[in-house]
C-alpha cells in the first residue's frame, strides 16, 4: 500500500494525464456521440483493461523490450489505426441514418471493447506517461504487487472516469445536432474523428 503522502500526488497527476486530450478521450467522445454512452461504457471496459496492462508491462519492465523491437510495435500501430480508420470512414458514408443506444448498428459490444483495448495498448502516449510517470511513485522498501494493485485501480478509474466525461460530452453534441435532423452532419464529424484517431494511431 503506497504512502498517504505519494497518493496524494499521485492521484491528481493521473487525473490530469487522464483529462487531456488523447486518442482514448477523443475515441470515448466520437462513440458517445454516434452510439451514446451507454454502448461507449464496453469501448470503456476494454480500454482500462489495456491501460492497466500498459501500466504493470511499465513497472515491470516490458516497455524496455518494446522498445528494442519497435518494428512489432510499429505494425500492430498501423493495424489498430488502419480498423479505426476502415470504421470511420463506413460512419462518414452512413448519411441515410443514426446509430443509438436502442439502434445499435454501428459495432458489436466485442469489436467496441477491442477498439478500447487496441488503443490503449498501441497509444505510444499512453506507453510514455507510464514509463516516466509510473515507476517514480513505486517504492522499493514495500511490496510490489500491493502497491500496483492500489496505483493500477487508481489508473483505471481515473482513466473511466475522464472517458465518461468526455463520452456524454459526445453525446450532448449528438442530441444538439439531432434537434436540427443534421444526422449527415453528425455522422460526418463522428466518422472524421473516428478517422483521425485511426492516423493518429498509426502515425504518431
Amino acid at each position: 500500500m503506497p504512502d498517504l503522502a505519494i497518493l496524494a500526488v499521485f492521484i491528481p497527476t493521473f487525473f490530469f494525464v487522464s483529462i487531456t486530450p488523447g486518442m482514448c478521450m477523443t475515441l470515448a467522445m466520437t462513440l458517445g456521440m454516434s452510439v451514446g454512452v451507454r454502448r461507449t461504457l464496453w469501448m470503456m471496459i476494454g480500454e482500462v483493461i489495456g491501460v492497466a496492462l500498459v501500466a504493470i508491462a511499465a513497472v515491470i519492465g516490458v516497455a524496455s523490450v518494446m522498445l528494442n523491437y519497435p518494428s512489432v510495435f510499429q505494425v500492430f500501430k498501423w493495424a489498430g489505426g488502419a480498423y479505426l480508420a476502415y470504421l470511420g470512414i463506413k460512419m462518414c458514408f452512413a448519411h441515410d441514418k443514426v446509430t443509438t443506444e436502442d439502434n445499435p448498428t454501428f459495432t458489436s459490444r466485442g469489436k467496441l471493447a477491442s477498439q478500447g483495448f487496441i488503443t490503449a495498448i498501441a497509444n505510444p502516449k499512453g506507453w510514455a506517461f507510464m514509463v516516466t510517470l509510473l515507476p517514480p511513485f513505486i517504492s522499493v522498501t514495500q511490496s510490489l504487487s500491493g502497491q500496483l494493485v492500489v496505483l493500477v485501480s487508481l489508473i483505471m478509474f481515473s482513466e473511466f472516469l475522464c472517458m465518461l466525461i468526455y463520452a456524454t460530452g459526445g453525446k450532448s453534441l449528438r442530441l444538439f445536432l439531432n434537434r436540427g435532423n443534421n444526422i449527415r452532419w453528425m455522422n460526418a464529424i463522428a466518422g472524421s474523428l473516428l478517422i483521425g484517431v485511426g492516423a493518429w494511431l498509426a502515425f504518431i
